[in-house]
């Protein structure tokens, strides 16, 4: 895939009331591996609810894969893109402990019912690719 083929946002995790005390979660919380038709509900801390990340979409047209994909589904770029993906974590202090999604809530959802109660954001990032060639 060229370099200055136009890419777009891709969600691979949203979660929501993640409990104050919670300091971490741990490595490979949340996500099971690939998972046809999605992972129903994937575990989280308490009282933490999962949302549909964007596989849910990817996969809708596939009958052997569709189904609500909820959960971290990591990444996984092309091998044959030419460009380096970029992965952002961001994690929101926000003044409500539930916050107002419904119960098949997505990140535009999030985004939406957090307007108004986020006390402060914390943001890392990491790259990745398939692609030997490509270097980071």
């Amino acid at each position: 895939i060229p370099v200055e083929q136009p890419r777009c946002d891709f969600v691979h995790w949203v979660m929501v009331d993640i409990p104050a005390g919670v300091r971490e979660i741990a490595a490979g919380a949340c996500s099971e591996g690939v998972v046809p038709h999605g992972k129903p509900d994937p575990a989280g801390p308490a009282r933490s609810r999962q949302g549909l990340n964007d596989y849910t979409g990817w996969f809708a047209g596939d009958p052997a894969m569709a189904g609500d994909w909820r959960g971290y589904d990591g990444p996984f770029p092309p091998p044959n893109d030419l460009r380096l993906h970029r992965y952002f974590f961001r994690v929101f202090a926000l003044d409500v402990e539930r916050l107002d999604v419904p119960g098949r809530f997505t990140a535009a959802d999030v985004f939406r019912a957090m307007h108004g109660h986020v006390l402060a954001e914390a943001a890392s990032h990491a790259t990745y690719s398939l692609n030997a060639s490509v270097q980071g």
